[in-house]
């Protein structure tokens, strides 16, 4: 497992790297409180029925951001990341942020794109889940990270899970710095009027959108939304789960291996 860094022309960008397969995969992960890299041991694991088959990277936000920061420029980033380490014709996952990065990322460079799930993803922002961002962006203002830690953790986990896990978690807030509160305004505002409808009839891969009807951000019908309207109808699913809320990618114990079934599946 290599946690690294890559140099683009404009930007350094941090990345995780395991698995000694012939086939890409690329995780865009989702908007966070801080970077997930630093998590990157528990990653692979929970990843690992890819190690065999595919080489696996995982790249994290450029390290200095633009004041404005849109799922769009995360996937102009991401493509070229990809083709300074050549990567393309990848099996790519985008989770929520991570996600509508990802359906920008396929629908203007195909060629770097073989097939995409989409977990947890909307391509349209509404009232509501801007709502959140804004509460979420509020607290973030006010340096108060244990209360943001714990608003976004109880917001995207089923809520058994969240009481279980609430004292680590509001342990793991006292090392959120004012810069990672910096950082996540920045990436939190990127979403708010996010709309990317018109630009999912280019998206001609496959795609499994993956949703949850007890979602608190997204709802349950931005999974269905997505399928309905991307170019390759024909080949691209929906899958919806029940009770595990918008981070079903985590919770759902059999979620990593609908994944792989998807992005294995022949052509």
């Amino acid at each position: 497992m290599i946690v690294s860094k890559v140099t683009a022309a404009s930007f350094e960008m941090g990345y995780l790297r395991f698995g000694s397969g012939t086939r890409t995969l690329v995780i865009l992960p989702g908007l966070s409180v801080q970077s997930v890299l630093p998590a990157a041991e528990q990653i692979r694991k929970q990843y690992s029925v890819f190690s065999t088959d595919f080489t696996v990277y995982l790249f994290d936000r450029r390290d200095s951001l633009p004041p404005v920061y849109s799922p769009y420029a995360i996937a102009d980033d991401t493509a070229e990341a990809m083709r300074t380490l050549g990567l393309r014709n990848a099996c790519v996952f985008g989770v929520s942020q991570g996600g509508m990065a990802a359906m920008a990322l396929a629908a203007a460079c195909p060629a770097l794109v073989q097939r995409l799930v989409l977990g947890s993803a909307a391509a349209r922002t509404d009232a509501h889940s801007e709502a959140v961002l804004r509460t979420w962006i509020a607290l973030a203002r006010q340096k108060d990270a244990a209360a943001l830690y714990l608003s976004f953790v109880e917001t995207v986990l089923p809520p058994a899970l969240f009481q279980v896990n609430r004292d680590a978690l509001s342990a793991a807030a006292q090392s959120v710095t004012e810069g990672d509160l910096a950082r996540f305004i920045t990436l939190a505002e990127s979403l708010i009027g996010f709309n990317i409808l018109d630009k999912l009839a280019d998206i001609v891969c496959p795609v499994l959108a993956v949703g949850d009807t007890d979602d608190r951000i997204f709802g349950a019908d931005a999974s269905r939304e997505i399928v309905r309207r991307v170019g390759n109808q024909t080949d691209s699913e929906w899958y919806m789960y029940h009770g595990f809320g918008h981070a079903a990618y985590d919770a759902a114990p059999d979620y990593v291996h609908r994944l792989y079934a998807f992005f294995t599946q022949s052509p």
